[in-house]
């Protein structure tokens, strides 16, 4: 492999930290909010609703690592939390990158089942939405993502690299000769494979046949505004998880395969790639935060509970009626306005 001289492009230390602890305060505040909202609902819950709560919970155990992130690439790509710390934020990583996938795929197929294959009434939930086919996308995606507990590991630099201690996937314990690209493309090429590739084929097969089986039927008005709601929600959440994810799968599989010397090694094009590697993970990042921005723009239902659940009633006095009634119409600063002018 050629000797390559590595720069790093200067707007990165600070840009990237900043993108991370915004992703962070984002999908804190509206993965947050999609669970609260989904907890307090009060009409039956949707097949299509199970996912997406399994989706909020994947990017809220997610964004909660963040700001460790964030430090690491602020401090120079030091990591001052221990190997522990190390090793459970980068599964919660994968975690979270197959999760996503897999909820995503398990919806398509959800509806897929009940629109295209039993679209007959009384249909409204497959087997796909029952609690043991969400443990079993859980434990796959659990499984898939224990590379990162096994081969992260902490390691000190040298005086030349100022005695960093860097958090990174370490193959030393199961490859001696030092061949450790080939682990490299291994992993990331399956990873590329099961979290991005097999799901997205899937997904947009579910699609072609959901979009031809309900095409006929939006001549009927309130049939056709229900499912066009529903289908822009799906439809919105696989084209914002294909356009965050498939810029970082591109720039890995490109670099590990000049890595392994598949592809002939430039050095302008490896460093180029290695310093945009960052910006496509904080992109890929982005779609924990980006999903309850589409429920909130595409979904009335889960507006209207928001609306609910923010309409603080519950903090008014008198009865369950009267609070309902007093909370629809005063928001949470109305009442702090209110509390603050009584004096407190």
């Amino acid at each position: 492999m050629l000797d390559c001289e590595y720069d790093e492009w200067e707007p990165s230390v600070g840009l990237i930290p900043t993108t991370y602890f915004l992703i962070f305060f984002l999908g804190i505040t509206g993965n947050g909010l999609v669970l609260w909202a989904s907890h307090h609902r009060r009409e039956r819950q949707r097949a299509a609703d199970t996912f997406i709560v399994q989706l909020a919970i994947a990017d809220l155990a997610f964004v909660v690592t963040l700001p460790l992130w964030a430090v690491y690439v602020s401090l120079g790509y030091h990591w001052p939390f221990g190997k522990v710390a190390c090793k459970v934020s980068g599964y919660m990583v994968l975690l979270n990158m197959y999760a996503s996938a897999f909820c995503l795929t398990g919806l398509s197929l959800d509806r897929y089942i009940v629109i295209v294959l039993s679209p007959g009434p009384g249909h409204s939930r497959s087997p796909l939405s029952s609690p043991m086919a969400i443990a079993i996308t859980w434990a796959s995606a659990g499984l898939l993502a224990l590379p990162a507990i096994i081969f992260r590991n902490t390691g000190q630099t040298d005086e030349l690299f100022d005695n960093r201690t860097l958090c990174y996937m370490d193959y030393s314990a199961v490859d001696s000769s030092g061949q450790t690209h080939l682990w490299e493309a291994g992993l990331g090429f399956s990873s590329t494979l099961l979290a991005f590739v097999a799901p997205f084929c899937v997904i947009l097969f579910c699609y072609v046949g959901i979009g031809r089986r309900v095409s006929g039927h939006f001549h009927l008005p309130l049939v056709a505004s229900r499912k066009r709601r529903l289908l822009a929600i799906m439809v919105g959440l696989v084209v914002t998880f294909g356009a965050c994810w498939a810029p970082f799968h591109l720039v890995k599989s490109i670099y590990v395969l000049m890595n392994a010397e598949v592809l002939p090694l430039s050095c302008s094009l490896h460093v180029f790639l290695n310093n945009l590697h960052p910006y496509a993970t904080c992109l890929g990042y982005a779609n924990s935060c980006l999903n309850p921005v589409l429920y909130a723009f595409l979904d009335p239902r889960f507006r209207g509970h928001c609306r609910r659940v923010l309409g603080c009633g519950v903090l008014l006095s008198g009865t369950e009626g009267e609070n309902r009634a007093e909370g629809q119409k005063n928001s949470c600063w109305q009442l702090f306005w209110r509390w603050c002018r009584s004096g407190g």
